[in-house]
């Protein structure tokens, strides 16, 4: 079982840095992460690209919109009838609490700001950690399901507990806003590439360092194939 540091040394090195997330303000990148659940990235950024063309990706105008209009601009996110109504009462209360200014918002300590956030409808962990990564850059390790997926095959943890997981990275990778930005997009980049429900172990840079790795080896799978056939 290889450190969770090491592995971020030779995936950084492998995929470069990723610079994640792709957004031009903070307000979209936290826009992003409310309209990101069950769907892929690119149905996310039309459905921005349509706030952007329709003058309204401010929180005041969110707030103020009639949830058909957003229904119809969103719509490329999915989840029609859940999300129009996450990002409204988003923006509503960003308006409330905040007037709006994503300064104020952030200005408190790191655990408040979290409990915040979760506290509101539809913002679960992965939303907020996101939120607060890369919207408020703040020190949280953002843990999603290729961070599980992955971190279970190479033996960090026999868990998918959110606050676990969290807690594995956060013990073991330094306290740093880019470290836990590259780390995390660099375990989705790796997640797609090779590390599949169905991975390609044989195309992964850390195969040799990885149990499931070195176990779906050729030579390791004809060593446990010949221990069946000599088995009395």
């Amino acid at each position: 079982m290889t450190d969770p540091v090491l592995a971020y040394e030779r995936l950084r090195a492998r995929y470069g840095p990723q610079h994640w997330w792709p957004a031009e303000t903070r307000f979209e990148v936290i826009v992003g992460a409310l309209l990101m659940a069950q769907t892929a990235w690119r149905n996310v950024e039309a459905a921005i690209r349509n706030l952007k063309d329709a003058g309204i990706l401010d929180p005041r105008r969110i707030a103020d919109a009639p949830i058909p209009r957003l229904r119809e601009l969103v719509a490329p996110a999915g989840l029609h009838r859940q999300k129009p109504w996450r990002l409204k009462r988003f923006c509503a209360h960003l308006v409330r609490v905040a007037d709006g200014d994503l300064d104020r918002f952030f200005d408190r300590d790191l655990a408040q700001v979290r409990e915040e956030l979760l506290s509101l409808d539809g913002v679960g962990p992965e939303t907020a950690d996101s939120i607060l990564l890369y919207a408020a850059r703040f020190p949280t390790f953002v843990v999603d399901a290729y961070t599980v997926r992955i971190g279970r095959r190479f033996g960090w943890f026999r868990t998918d507990s959110y606050d676990s997981v969290k807690s594995y990275f956060e013990s073991r990778v330094p306290k740093d806003v880019y470290t836990y930005r590259e780390f995390h997009a660099l375990l989705v980049a790796l997640a797609k590439d090779v590390c599949r429900p169905q991975p390609r172990c044989a195309a992964c840079v850390l195969h040799d360092v990885c149990p499931h790795g070195r176990a779906s080896a050729p030579s390791n799978r004809r060593k446990t194939r010949t221990k069946k056939n000599t088995n009395p």
